[in-house]
């Protein structure tokens, strides 16, 4: 595809995504377009630590809560914006993988998966016992002040879907600027072979120590926005493991390592939910699981790739079959 025809396709994009609001006035609809936005941008930041580095992170809820707590602390205790206290709660996530990375990146394959599962339950029993300073187990909710822009509080459902759609533009916009720099090449060669890297020069834990520090940065905005959008927060929502599972798993359906991966699989995931959760009413728990896992399966096995790595078969496939012109 020509550069012309990219940008023709991203300009058309942008301006679906930015009137879909105005056409769509249904606020179930709206509410499924922001989870598959916010999801869309976990996604997109934990394909930056999972999908290019190769390093099977099931730990990102860490940084999820780690920025919805600072925002929500900041907030309800001092009356300090969210907006500030979002870039605050990030810069929080980013101190906080320093500590986590030193220790995790010891360890490699499952080693590592199964440390950064257990950084995320052991911040989520802190926050359980710090009754006192973060509500404890009952958690809180945010203070309802109505149409309060400066406090992201809005009256419709639409101005959150902007404020995702930014958060996702920002995201993408950054791993495309990683993906053609010299630290994306150091990823990707990390990735294939950590060993390899390094004996070529490249220094591995710098790189790995510096990707997960924009990951946890980028995933501590989500949690921000979550615990805003919804308007509570407790332990066990803002470091649930399903959000450390789902960033993953849209990345391994979508196509890991790639810049729209984390979006296509976001797509078919949340849609799929949607319409289960529309059909089946409250039973949808079990089978909504059930179906995520056969996806995931069919992926695995039948296009390891994802969705972007099969599309782009097809696409190469269809231009070498075209007759060349005389």
């Amino acid at each position: 595809m020509s550069g012309n025809m990219k940008w023709l396709w991203l300009a058309i994009g942008a301006v679906v995504m930015l009137a879909l609001p105005q056409f769509v006035t249904s606020s179930f609809a709206i509410d499924i377009f922001i989870r598959i936005l916010l999801f869309s941008f976990i996604g997109v930041a934990w394909n930056l630590m999972g999908g290019y580095a190769k390093q099977l992170s099931l730990g990102h809820a860490a940084y999820f809560g780690l920025g919805a707590y600072t925002s929500t602390i900041m907030q309800v205790n001092y009356g300090i914006s969210p907006w500030i206290g979002m870039i605050a709660g990030g810069v929080v996530a980013m101190l906080a993988s320093l500590p986590i990375g030193w220790l995790c990146f010891r360890l490699r394959g499952p080693y590592f998966t199964i440390a950064t599962i257990a950084t995320a339950q052991v911040l989520m029993l802190i926050f359980l016992k710090f009754r006192d300073f973060a509500w404890g187990a009952e958690g809180t909710t945010i203070p309802n002040l109505g149409s309060a822009p400066l406090m992201m509080q809005f009256e419709e459902k639409s101005s959150y879907y902007y404020v995702v759609l930014g958060l996702l533009v920002v995201g993408l916009w950054i791993t495309h600027r990683i993906e053609k720099s010299w630290i994306g090449y150091y990823l990707v060669a990390i990735g294939e072979d950590e060993d390899a890297a390094e004996a070529i020069g490249v220094n591995a834990p710098k790189v790995k120590r510096d990707i997960y520090m924009i990951s946890a940065f980028l995933t501590a905005l989500a949690g921000t926005f979550y615990t805003q959008y919804i308007y509570f927060i407790d332990p066990a929502t803002a470091f649930s493991f399903s959000v450390s599972i789902e960033a993953a798993l849209v990345s391994i359906v979508g196509g890991i390592g790639t810049l729209w991966g984390p979006v296509i699989g976001t797509v078919l995931l949340e849609t799929t939910s949607a319409l289960l959760q529309s059909w089946l009413g409250s039973s949808v728990g079990g089978i909504q699981l059930t179906v995520y896992s056969l996806i995931l399966m069919a992926v695995i096995l039948w296009r390891p790739t994802g969705l972007i790595g099969f599309a782009t078969d097809v696409y190469h496939r269809t231009i070498r079959r075209k007759p060349a012109r005389a």
